[in-house]
């Protein structure tokens, strides 16, 4: 291999140069890149809020985006399970080829949480509505348990 020191002698930005094209050819390459799909976690969590009240606990649950027919709710004792997916939240560009994905933070796929509450829960008293974004589930406290 011949180096040329005359040439790097007389141009002492050469080495700049060189580097400002390989910079440039790696940000176009991490710019170009396609992705089909991020991998997140396996499962998350959704944001919940808990309440007691005199004779019942109230749950919300902030499921938005989540189509209510994928959620299941299944209370036993002293706890609450809610299981469910909400797809990826991706724009309609109307255009050939995916967008560049600039921030990713809102979790999608399968979720599941589990709350532990301080009594038993009247299973079959239990009610919960959904509706802007929000699962709301009133839990009775069962019985000799109430406070």
């Amino acid at each position: 291999m011949w180096l040329n020191l005359s040439a790097s002698m007389n141009d002492p930005f050469g080495h700049l140069d060189r580097l400002e094209r390989e910079l440039g050819s790696i940000a176009f390459q991490l710019t170009s890149v396609q992705f089909a799909r991020f991998g997140g976690a396996e499962r998350w969590r959704p944001a919940v809020n808990a309440y007691r009240c005199a004779d019942r606990f109230i749950v919300c649950v902030d499921l938005a985006g989540v189509d209510k027919s994928t959620v299941t709710l299944l209370a036993e004792g002293r706890r609450l399970i809610l299981r469910g997916t909400r797809p990826p939240p991706e724009p309609d560009c109307n255009q050939p080829h995916p967008v560049q994905v600039l921030v990713m933070e809102i979790d999608y796929g399968p979720f599941a949480r589990v709350l532990e509450l301080p009594a038993d829960i009247d299973t079959p008293a239990m009610k919960a509505e959904y509706g802007d974004g929000l699962l709301w589930v009133s839990l009775p406290v069962r019985g000799p348990s109430r406070e």
